[in-house]
């Protein structure tokens, strides 16, 4: 009677067993109908941006049976550290989303694949050589740069065309100079004529630098990287100390703030312009009151012109990834010139490739698209990109000096001493 009454209930568990065989968990091989599984995490967040990013594996899964890709959500306010742990314990997701700069230490441990005989001769032609040159580390390419975004000026066009400044474009940026005499004249009782967002004043400061022929990190013959002070490093934040401390045409009170913390002020007149990343228009759009009018300029340019350097988001395949071919078929399939668009602007960024740059929707004057566009081909690999310890020197040594600086508390002089020699006891550590 015992054995009888067990044989249902053994059935049922042979059954289910079954069923588990014929599912492809992440990690595991195929499954009986030799399907795979690849997981890609995005860190996607503005709601057209994820409804893209997954509206793109709908389709790649419809057109692609045997190979399911599985839409992962991850957040760039984590991401070093959950991937860390993921890679760790050889749990990462097979296509991973993050920024160049984030990919060094990853690339040097070894996490991720070299993609260079993986990813297709259309996508290699597609993107140019300096966006590549913000993914490669040593010999290597470990990320396919696809989205990008310039700062820009946020401007409050009724205050910029009363002021009678000379309103400029990409082709005739202001120079550093002549934005900080615009930025005095748009001064007034109760109004300050730029403010500058700077909770993270290291990234800003950097990569405006370019613009002066200021770089800070140079890599010497032997491959290790030094930091040396020149006279074009001291342009931007000299400008930026001197419309704190010297003009009063900066808004101190914004020295901490994040980029968004400073909208409502700017939607009320309390500052005139404000540097930003490209994709806040889309916050703009959304929050500026009725009638509120304002347009995109271009940041200053220097003796390089109006380059300045970014860090574009990546897509990057684990070095533990069992189908590295089939996730570089999907990376190919989602990078496509028309779906690169699709990303591009469910992002408000642009795209690193040139066909989808050349897209008539990112180059039409609403909404700034043109002057992005136009910005596009000045954009450069942000000075520290595959630095090893740039994180710690940023958060240990850079970010709390340029915040002293910026709030008066130490010179220009103590400004370069610790950004160059407590810089490279840093780096040295590294180098070894």
């Amino acid at each position: 009677m015992l054995r009888s009454a067990l044989r249902p209930a053994l059935a049922a568990l042979i059954l289910l067993a079954g069923l588990a065989s014929g599912c492809s968990e992440p990690g595991d091989g195929p499954d009986r109908l030799g399907r795979i599984t690849l997981r890609f995490q995005s860190l996607a967040w503005q709601k057209e941006s994820v409804d893209a990013n997954k509206s793109l594996v709908a389709e790649w899964n419809a057109t692609h049976p045997r190979i399911r890709v599985e839409y992962v959500q991850g957040s760039w306010s984590s991401v070093h550290d959950q991937l860390l742990t993921s890679f760790a314990g050889g749990e990462a997701p097979d296509v991973i989303h993050d920024a160049s700069d984030d990919l060094a230490d990853f690339a040097y441990s070894g996490y991720l694949a070299d993609l260079r005989p993986l990813l297709s001769d259309r996508l290699k032609g597609d993107i140019p050589a300096r966006s590549w040159e913000s993914t490669t580390i040593g010999s290597g390419i470990y990320g396919v740069p696809f989205l990008q975004e310039p700062r820009v000026l946020m401007a409050d066009s009724g205050l910029l065309r009363a002021s009678g400044v000379r309103i400029p474009t990409p082709e005739a940026p202001w120079s550093w100079a002549e934005f900080r005499t615009a930025a005095e004249r748009l001064t007034s009782d109760g109004r300050y004529g730029v403010a500058w967002p700077l909770k993270d004043p290291v990234s800003a400061t950097l990569n405006l630098g370019l613009s002066a022929g200021g770089r800070l990190f140079h890599r010497d013959g032997d491959g290790k990287v030094a930091i040396r002070w020149t006279e074009g490093d001291a342009v931007v934040p000299s400008t930026i100390r001197a419309q704190l401390a010297d003009d009063h045409s900066a808004a101190p009170t914004t020295l901490g703030m994040g980029g968004a913390d400073t909208l409502p002020g700017f939607f009320g007149g309390r500052y005139a312009m404000v540097p930003l990343g490209f994709s806040y228009r889309q916050q703009i759009v959304r929050q500026a009151p009725p009638g509120f009018a304002w347009e995109v300029l271009p940041l200053p340019a220097g003796p390089q012109g109006p380059a300045q350097g970014v860090s574009p988001q990546t897509l990057s395949i684990a070095r533990d990834s069992p189908y590295k071919e089939e996730a570089a078929a999907f990376v190919d399939f989602l990078l496509s010139p028309a779906n690169t668009v699709r990303l591009a602007r469910g992002d408000w960024m642009l795209p690193t490739g040139s066909q989808a740059l050349a897209d008539p929707a990112l180059r039409t004057p609403e909404l700034g698209w043109a002057t992005g566009a136009a910005l596009a081909e000045q954009l450069r690999p942000a000075p520290a990109q595959s630095v090893r310890g740039y994180p710690e020197w940023k958060d240990k040594v850079a970010t709390p000096a340029l915040q002293e600086f910026y709030s008066g508390a130490i010179g220009l002089p103590e400004l370069e001493e610790r950004l160059v020699v407590d810089g490279n006891r840093v780096l040295a550590r590294y180098q070894r």
